[in-house]
C-alpha cells in the first residue's frame, strides 16, 4: 500500500491521536518479531497556559481543563499523552513563568493515562534557556524513549533564544541514531517544523535540515509537531511531518493572511478549530475513516 494513502494516524484537533499500526513500518515490523504491538498516543500542543485574550477565547481558563476531559473520556485509553511544547504562555516576570507552569503541571495531572511526556516551546524556554521549565515540569530538554517498538526522539528547537536545534544537539541525534536498524520505526517529536514551511513567521527551524539529512537513511520516519497552530502535512523525501493544532487558539494558515494572526472567536462556533478529529489507524484499508468530535 502507499504510505502516502494510509490511515496513520487519528488525529484530534487540539492535537493527535496516533495509532502505532498506522505509522510508516509498524506493520511490517511487528510481524518481524519485535515488541511492537497496536496501541495509540495523544498529542496535544500550544496550551499557552496564562493566555488572556477575551476577543480571541473567552474560555481561555477553562480550555485545558475541556481538552483534559475530552481524552479521560475516550472510551480507548491512550498508552501515553505527549504535549508538543508551548505549555504556557510567554511572560517577562521569572515568578510569573514559574506559577504558570506549575498550574499547566496541575492540570496534566489529570490526565487518567499511563504516562504523558512533555517538551518546552518556545513560550516556556526561550527567555531563559528552559531554567523555569526544567525547574517546574523537570526532565531534560531533548531525549529518546521506547514503546512497543518505536523508537521516539524528542527534539529541542526552543530554548536556544535563535529557532535552532544548535551543534550539540545534532551531533547527540546523529549519535542516538548510529545503532538503530534502517527500518525501525522512528517517531520524531518537536515544537517548530523541522522545514522552512514559513520562515518569516517563524514557522521554521534554521538547522532542521540538518536534522531531517541525518533521519533520511532511515526508511520509516514520522515527525510530529506543534506551533503552527493548524494542522498541516509535508513530506521530506519520505519522511512525513505533521501538525497539530493548538489547545487555545487558531493561527491563520500558512498561505492565507499577509501576516500571522490569531484568528477571533466565534460566538456562533465556539473553540472553531479545536477538537477531536480521528482518523483510525488500518494496515488493509486504503481510505481514512475520519471522525470529528468537536470541543463545543
Amino acid at each position: 500500500m502507499d504510505y502516502r494513502r494510509r490511515d496513520f494516524m487519528k488525529v484530534a484537533g487540539l492535537g493527535g491521536v496516533v495509532f502505532a499500526s498506522g505509522l510508516p513500518g509498524c506493520a511490517s515490523f511487528g510481524r518481524q518479531g519485535s515488541a511492537q504491538s497496536d496501541f495509540f498516543f495523544v498529542q496535544l500542543s500550544d496550551v499557552h497556559w496564562g493566555y488572556s485574550n477575551a476577543k480571541v477565547n473567552p474560555e481561555a481558563k477553562g480550555t485545558l481543563r475541556k481538552a483534559v476531559a475530552a481524552v479521560n473520556s475516550l472510551e480507548e485509553k491512550p498508552d501515553f499523552v505527549v504535549f508538543t511544547g508551548d505549555l504556557t504562555q510567554s511572560t517577562d516576570d521569572p515568578k510569573l513563568r514559574r506559577q504558570r507552569l506549575a498550574e499547566f503541571r496541575e492540570q496534566a495531572a489529570e490526565l487518567k493515562v499511563p504516562k504523558v511526556y512533555f517538551f518546552a516551546g518556545e513560550h516556556d524556554a526561550s527567555l531563559d534557556r528552559g531554567e523555569a521549565y526544567q525547574e517546574v515540569i523537570g526532565g531534560p530538554l531533548y531525549y529518546t524513549f521506547d514503546h512497543k517498538g518505536v523508537h521516539f526522539i524528542v527534539l529541542d528547537n526552543t530554548s536556544d533564544p535563535a529557532p535552532i536545534l544548535g551543534e550539540k544537539q545534532i551531533d547527540w541525534l546523529k549519535a542516538g541514531l548510529g545503532g538503530r536498524k534502517p527500518d525501525e520505526p522512528i517517531v520524531v517529536l518537536t515544537h517548530r517544523p523541522l522545514f522552512p514551511l514559513v520562515p518569516q513567521w517563524d514557522w521554521a527551524t534554521r538547522d532542521g535540515d540538518a536534522a531531517v539529512a541525518a533521519l533520511m537513511p532511515y526508511k520509516n520516519v514520522t515527525v510530529f509537531y506543534g506551533h503552527i497552530h493548524n494542522e498541516h502535512h509535508h513530506y521530506t523525501g519520505h519522511i512525513e511531518h505533521h501538525a497539530a493544532k493548538a489547545v487555545m487558539f487558531p493561527l491563520s494558515p500558512a498561505g492565507t493572511a499577509p501576516q500571522k494572526t490569531q484568528l477571533p472567536w466565534d460566538p456562533a462556533r465556539p473553540y472553531a478549530g479545536l477538537g477531536f478529529r480521528s482518523v483510525r489507524a488500518s494496515a488493509t484499508s486504503a481510505e481514512p475513516k475520519v471522525r470529528e468530535f468537536p470541543l463545543g
